[in-house]
């Protein structure tokens, strides 16, 4: 009969080692992406809900998936950081105005000349400065991490089917997975290596700016300028015009 309160409290001890042994990357995770997120964000809070996120991951984790803890639990910290992140969104929609504005214009620019827009062309098609322009995209590069993982909200922003899993949503999360794939190969050389050293080799800005031999803030620019053409030319997903 002793056995079985036991057997009982076994879950609940192994859930509190997984969240002692993966307390690191909770915390590698939140510094990660403060490198994409401006000053304002603390970097406690983002620790905060990203230890909640691995709470939960370490009472949900079953490894008859195939995915080993650290993977699985990577994935729901940052979706927590995410989650935490949209709930206090710090661009104000003057910025998520303008975003679209410049993808907009990106659009009709490509779709009148049949090539990528080039910097010069989308800022004289929004009256502004080619400086003014680069700030905008600098604002992307920090805006658009939010809206790179399934939401729901009304500033347009573009955003992967939702992720929850019946058959429609499986089939929308796939089918945009393959675009996403064909307007990434599709993005301009160096567009595409910034995108290739900040996602899969998750280098940060200073990083790709050694790599690129070129100043941190063009690094931001030209990511930022990537993501604001996924935006653009993944438009139909949200029907942004």
């Amino acid at each position: 009969m002793s056995a079985l309160p036991q057997f009982a409290a076994q879950p609940q001890i192994n859930e509190t080692l997984l969240v002692q042994r993966h307390s690191e990357l909770v915390r590698r995770i939140a510094h990660h992406l403060m490198g994409r997120l401006p000053s304002s964000v603390d970097v406690t809070d983002l620790i905060q809900a990203g230890l909640i996120g691995l709470l939960e991951a370490a009472r949900n984790y079953s490894g008859a998936h195939g995915a080993s803890f650290e993977t699985y639990a990577g994935i729901r910290v940052r979706g927590a950081m995410l989650d935490e992140l949209r709930r206090g969104d710090w661009a104000p929609r003057s910025v998520h105005r303008r975003l679209r504005e410049i993808g907009a214009a990106m659009r009709a620019i490509e779709q009148e000349r049949g090539r990528e827009a080039r910097d010069n062309e989308i800022a004289e098609r929004l009256g502004i400065s080619l400086d003014e322009y680069h700030q905008n995209v600098q604002d992307a590069a920090q805006c658009q991490v939010l809206s790179i993982s399934p939401r729901e909200d009304d500033d347009g922003d573009f955003d992967a089917p939702s992720g929850d899993e019946g058959p429609q949503a499986a089939l929308e999360r796939s089918e945009f997975q393959g675009e996403l794939a064909k307007a990434i190969d599709s993005l301009p050389e160096r567009e595409k290596l910034v995108l290739s050293l900040y996602y899969d080799d998750e280098l940060n800005l200073r990083e790709i700016g050694a790599v690129l031999d070129v100043s941190e803030s063009r690094v931001c620019q030209i990511h930022g300028q990537a993501l604001l053409r996924l935006r653009s030319r993944l438009g139909d997903w949200r029907g942004i015009q």
